[in-house]
Parts: structure tokens; sequence; C-alpha cells
């Protein structure tokens, strides 16, 4: 965790509220990312605002609105620097904070989207003091937005519930449940914070998954499946709700088999297929980007897992550990052809503290 020489701990405990308000609107707020805003006078909270979307005010904007535009004397904490851009006639961020009084601003991550940084330097120019706060952290929840702001590609997180022995079923296919209540609970939160969600075409004829987010108040992701021959059958559920299902299949795949997805909602993109038949991640990745798919989490099967570590396109790794073995030749979380030393073995770096949920343990990672 980096910190300004400046940042005490009364400042994480301020800078991890505004994280809590903006993570309310996780999965809601694309293309834009997910703000807090909390302003403090005197050790007090005085205001909170946040950011619900597009057509929504700021989340600088939203707490000042509460005092009148004013902070006079107060510091404000922000997990995203405040934008120098004007929107449609707005005042931008940086702007309407200087305006207010304000006399110090505590800020987590960097806008880099281009055009609408160097809300930082505008702030320190206008004499106002600004220190930077838990910026692991805030890049973090920010993590797809910042990959699309820099590359126009999104985020991808893998995900995935394994057994001690990193199964991911038995040796008969079965997968159900792998996981307790408390982890696959855990698990549809990361459904309702990402932008899409995608699988194997593997997954969809072995499991018939809806790919849905089951929390109360919580929304469905965007579903893609990578199914370069089009085997995802019509009756598949998870094409019997809203959003939008993708489909992402080869330039030879059945044109009648496309028109029978299409009738029964799907929308199938096709793209030229790699040598050995899998869809180009890399190049789907670009095409998700220019659709404002911001993040993107990936729950298999071990084939894509392997697609992903291999061309390392992977930002984020969530693992839901069981206390089982099953043994055997057992599918396992990542597939593939494997590497042949550990020399050539794919490096991950833990991150954030593991946790447990009910028996099961939930690790993160990002590459190393």
């Amino acid at each position: 965790m980096r910190r300004s020489p400046s940042v005490t701990d009364h400042d994480d405990k301020f800078m991890r509220r505004a994280l809590v308000l903006a993570e309310k609107h996780a999965g809601r707020t694309s293309p834009n990312p997910m703000v807090g805003c909390v302003i403090v006078k005197h050790g007090t909270i005085i205001a909170e605002g946040a950011h619900r979307g597009p057509g929504h005010k700021h989340a600088e904007l939203e707490a000042l609105v509460k005092l009148g535009g004013k902070a006079r004397g107060a510091t404000v904490y922000v997990n995203m620097e405040p934008c120098t851009h004007r929107r449609l006639g707005k005042v931008p961020c940086a702007v309407a904070v200087k305006e207010s009084g304000a006399v110090r601003v505590v800020v987590g991550s960097k806008d880099t989207f281009p055009g609408h940084g160097g809300g930082i330097t505008a702030l320190r120019r206008a004499g106002i003091a600004v220190s930077r706060a838990l910026v692991a952290e805030c890049d973090a929840l920010n993590r797809g937005f910042l990959v699309w702001a820099a590359t126009q590609r999104p985020a991808f997180t893998l995900k995935a519930a394994l057994t001690l022995d990193g199964k991911i079923a038995t040796v008969t296919g079965d997968a159900k449940w792998i996981t307790g209540k408390a982890a696959r609970a855990d698990g549809h939160r990361l459904r309702n914070s990402h932008d899409a969600i995608m699988v194997g075409v593997g997954t969809v004829l072995a499991d018939d998954p809806q790919l849905n987010c089951r929390l109360t108040g919580g929304r469905d992701p965007i579903r893609i499946v990578l199914d370069g021959t089009l085997r995802t059958p019509p009756t598949a559920r998870l094409l019997r709700s809203s959003p939008r299902t993708i489909i992402v299949a080869g330039p030879r795949a059945d044109k009648a088999k496309q028109v029978a997805l299409e009738k029964a909602g799907a929308e199938v993109w096709r793209m030229k297929l790699r040598a050995n038949g899998q869809v180009p991640i890399y190049e789907l990745a670009h095409v998700l980007g220019q659709q404002q798919i911001l993040s993107v989490l990936v729950e298999g099967g071990g084939q894509v897992h392997a697609s992903f570590l291999e061309g390392r396109f992977a930002h984020d790794v969530v693992l839901y550990l069981a206390p089982k073995v099953v043994g055997g030749p057992a599918p396992s979380w990542v597939g593939g052809k494997g590497v042949g030393t550990l020399a050539a073995a794919h490096e991950l770096r833990p991150f954030g503290i593991p946790s447990y949920l009910g028996d099961d343990l939930r690790l993160r990672f990002v590459p190393g």
C-alpha cells in the first residue's frame, strides 16, 4: 500500500468510507469509474456522495450540492482524481472542489482517461494541498476503468471454485457444489460488479448455467460464450433472460445454427479463429472495449483459463478453495497443454488478505 508522507490512519479511514460508497454502485457506472466522495471538517463527516452511473452527478458534485456547493476549510476525500473535463457545460469536479473553499484533497487513483485527468495538478496550482492514500485499494476497485482508459480493452478477472487438489469437478463431471453458500454468494457479488461474464462452450454444454446474479437487488452481467463452431444449443438457459448474450464463433460456423441462436435471443459475433481453433482473446478484447464493456469475469472452464494465462490477458485471479480432495484425472481449473519446466510456470502475486467464507478460503492474485 502506497501512502503520501502526510497521510495518516485518520485519512485512511475516510478514504475507506469513500471506497464503500463507490462500491455500492459496482457494475452500474460503466463506462465511468466507481467513485465515492467524503467531505470532512474537524474530524467529522459533513457530506457524502457517490457516482451512480452515466447521466448522474459525479461523486464530488453530489456531495458538494448537499452543502450548497461550499466546503470552506474542509478536506475532500475521493477515490478517483477529480476530473477536469466539461460535460455538456457542467462544471468540472476539480473546479467545483476549488471553488468550494476546501483546503485539502486526499485522492486515491489518478484518472488516466485521455482528457479527463490533471485534477491533482489543477488543485495544487490553486493552492490546495493534495495527498494520496490507499492507492492500491483504489486502483483495484476501478481496475476495469483504468485498464480500459489505458488500452481500450476490458480488464479480465479469472474466477474458479476448486478443491485442494485444484479440481473443478469429479472424474464423472459432478461440480455441484464444490464450495459452500458463503463462497457462492461472494461469487455472485463478483458477477454483480462486472460488466460481463465469459465462459467457454464446454461449460455451457456440461453445466447449462444461467450465468446470472442471484443476489437480492443484483444485476445480471452480459453473457459471453466462446464457441468457435456454434455448439451452444438454442435451448440453453443463459438465453432465456436479459441482458445480452453474445456468442463468439468462427467464420465457418454453420449459418443455420446462427439463425436458431439469434431467434433464441443471442447475438452471434464472427471472428477469425486462431490456428488451434480457439477464439482470439486479444482481438475480442478490442471489440468488447469498443462496446464499452470495461470488466469481464471469466468463469472458465480450464481451457479458457489456460488461454488467458498463456496470453497474459488476466488482470485478476479470484479462487475459492474448498477443503475437499477428489483425486484422479478430474478436470483442473487450468487446462491446456501445460508447461515443461517450473521456470515457465505462470507466476501470480498474492493481493489483499486471504479470507474464510465458511469453510472455504478466498484467495486473490494479480499477475507476477
